[in-house]
């Protein structure tokens, strides 16, 4: 195949014998797919980076049951040529517009006024962002507007699950939902060529976060020993479970813990759905390596 795609992600890597090659991450609308790049020379290590677009020349191939593409050449693609980066990255299926307008919605259902107050400060401090920033770098919702996508996904799901369990703090798991992958934004580089910033790297988006509303608190005069205020804090510092998986606290709430769930629950629908969407009926998925590298069945019946 003959293609112009974008450079998503670009890496330096050594061969056993000592040779030099770039793992290679190649990405349009149809969605991504990896190459190595063999005997790269320091031109080669200069010219193909991350968020460039190229030429790529290669044949589809399986290794280790997982596509990837032999790749036989590759070439820059100049700004003349009228290609823009932006037309290769997969974007969310739901407009910016729309995800502001849904949003805007639930969060006046947040009665408690602390909360309130928090979640539109930071909505409005990072909203550029929000909106076009993806939910990870890789595995799920890496897309343009995938963070404010994943975020709208949960916050449906906070809003049936409390229907069914009125005994949950809506606005509080509703607060802490729209907050929790808000540190994204400093976390990660942006929708093209998706890296994580060395802010990302070294302190993570979930102390990052805790510290914008920390931030946020001290601007619009919250007491901080509030009781209000440290279970907002507690919703994001333990959603993602465990210690092991990067939250400093466990859930000690109901909602801390129904959070996680769905942040768990929407993730995985999403990684699933992307295989199974480039499945042929009868067959397995390739395998996903953020869902323990399990492969799914797609059914017949499923036509």
């Amino acid at each position: 195949m003959d293609i112009v795609v974008l450079l998503k992600h670009a890496d330096v890597r050594t061969t056993k014998t000592g040779k030099q090659y770039l793992a290679l991450t190649f990405e349009d609308t149809s969605g991504q797919i990896r190459g190595n790049f063999w005997d790269a020379s320091s031109t080669d290590v200069d010219n193909y980076q991350s968020g460039t677009v190229v030429e790529l020349s290669g044949k589809k191939e399986l290794y280790q049951n997982t596509p990837q593409v032999k790749i036989y050449g590759l070439r820059l693609v100049g700004e003349e040529e009228g290609f823009d980066m932006s037309q290769f990255v997969k974007a969310a299926p739901i407009s910016v517009e729309d995800m502001q307008a849904e949003l805007n919605k639930d969060v006046f259902e947040i009665t408690n006024p602390t909360w309130n107050r928090i979640v539109r400060f930071l909505l409005q401090k990072y909203q550029i962002n929000f909106y076009s920033y993806p939910a990870a770098k890789t595995n799920h919702h890496a897309i343009k507007g995938g963070l404010a996508f994943h975020t709208l996904s949960m916050v449906r799901l906070a809003q049936s699950i409390s229907a069914l369990y009125p005994q949950l703090n809506k606005p509080l798991l509703l607060a802490g939902t729209i907050l929790h992958d808000l540190g994204k934004t400093i976390e990660l580089t942006g929708p093209v060529g998706t890296e994580y910033t060395v802010t990302g790297n070294l302190i993570g988006h979930i102390v990052l976060i805790d510290e914008e509303i920390i931030k946020a608190a001290t601007e619009l005069k919250i007491d901080e020993q509030s009781e209000d205020f440290l279970v907002l804090r507690h919703m994001v510092l333990s959603h993602h479970g465990l210690q092991e998986y990067g939250s400093p606290v466990r859930p000690a709430l109901m909602e801390a813990d129904v959070l996680h769930e769905i942040d768990m629950l929407d993730a995985s629908l999403y990684m699933m759905t992307e295989a199974l969407d480039k499945t042929t009926p009868g067959q397995y998925t390739d395998r996903i390596f953020a869902l323990d590298n399990r492969r799914f069945y797609k059914p017949k019946l499923s036509e």
